[in-house]
C-alpha cells in the first residue's frame, strides 16, 4: 500500500505540471500596446507573438542595434515593449518582445517546457533581419531566465538582468522545508535545465548588466547574487538598496543603468 501511495504522489508531481501553474500566470485578454506593434513568426507549427518598438533615437531612421527582451511570468508584451524603446532612448534600436506559448496571441498551452524553443526561434527571426548589427538580450524576473538560455546558445552583444531567480534553487530553498521537500523537489525538477540560470549564467561570455533589488522577497539579493558569482562574462552589479521585486528604478539607478548601457553599446561588438 505504501509503495503504491508513493508512486502515485511522484507520478502526479512529475507530470502534473505543477512548477507550470506554480511558474507561469498567463492572460490572454486584449491589452493595450502603445505603439508597439505585432508579428507573427512560426515556431514548431505555433505562432509565437511578439511586439516591436523603436526607440526615440531611431524614431525616423533604421535601427543600429536591436533588443530582445523576455517578460516576467504575469508580464505580456504589450506592456512593456515600449517602455524598454524609451529606456534606450539615446541609441537607435529596435525592440522585441515575445508573448510566452499561452500569452497574448501566442499559442498555448502556458508550459515552461515550451518556452526556450519559443525564445531561441524568436531570436533567430530577428537574427534573420539584424544581420550583422549587434543584439542585447534583457529580462526582468522570470525573464531573465531565458535570455540566459539565449545567450548561452547565440552571441549577443550584451545582456541586462534584473532580480534573477534561479529557480530550482529558489523553489528548493524557500519553499521546500514547510512540505519536507515532498513537494518542492518534484516541482523544482519540473523547470527545464535551459531555463535554470545556474546552470546557463556559467555558459554566457557576453558583458552583463545585473539589477538587484536589496529589498526582494520574492528572490531574494543572496539568491540573486548566486548567479551573478556564477556568471562567466565581465559584468557590473547595480545595487538598489530601496526597492523589492515590483518596484520601478528610482532615478538614480535608471541613471546609473543609463551609464551602463552606454558602456555596453560603446563595447558591442
Amino acid at each position: 500500500m505504501l509503495a503504491a501511495i508513493v508512486t502515485t504522489y511522484v507520478a502526479v508531481m512529475s507530470f502534473g505540471g505543477c512548477a507550470d501553474r506554480l511558474l507561469l500566470h498567463p492572460s490572454t485578454d486584449p491589452a493595450d500596446a502603445g505603439r508597439a506593434t505585432a508579428r507573427f513568426i512560426d515556431v514548431d507549427g505555433r505562432r509565437v507573438e511578439v511586439y516591436t518598438a523603436r526607440s526615440p533615437a531611431a524614431a525616423d531612421r533604421e535601427p543600429e542595434g536591436f533588443v530582445l527582451e523576455f517578460c516576467g511570468n504575469a508580464t505580456r508584451a504589450e506592456h512593456i515593449t515600449q517602455f524598454v524603446a524609451d529606456r534606450w532612448k539615446n541609441h537607435p534600436v529596435e525592440v522585441w518582445v515575445m508573448n510566452y506559448p499561452g500569452f497574448g496571441r501566442s499559442d498555448g498551452p502556458a508550459r515552461l517546457a515550451a518556452i526556450p524553443r519559443a525564445a531561441l526561434a524568436t531570436y533567430d527571426d530577428l537574427k534573420r533581419i539584424a544581420g550583422p548589427r549587434p543584439i542585447f538580450l534583457a529580462g526582468n524576473s522570470m525573464g531573465a531566465n531565458p535570455a540566459l538560455h539565449v545567450a548561452s546558445q547565440r552571441p549577443c552583444a550584451g545582456v541586462i538582468l534584473q532580480n534573477v531567480p534561479p529557480l530550482r534553487r529558489l523553489i528548493l530553498g524557500r519553499h521546500g522545508w514547510w512540505n519536507l521537500w515532498l513537494v518542492a523537489l518534484p516541482v523544482a525538477m519540473q523547470v527545464p535545465v535551459e531555463l535554470n540560470a545556474l546552470d546557463t549564467a556559467p555558459r554566457v561570455t557576453a558583458p552583463a548588466v545585473f539589477i538587484v533589488g536589496e529589498q526582494d522577497t520574492l528572490v531574494p539579493p543572496a539568491y540573486q547574487r548566486l548567479i551573478v558569482n556564477e556568471y562567466a562574462g565581465p559584468k557590473q552589479v547595480i545595487s538598489v538598496p530601496a526597492i523589492g521585486h515590483w518596484q520601478s528604478l528610482p532615478a538614480g539607478a535608471e541613471q546609473e543603468l543609463a551609464r551602463a548601457v552606454e558602456r555596453l553599446w560603446q563595447e558591442k561588438r
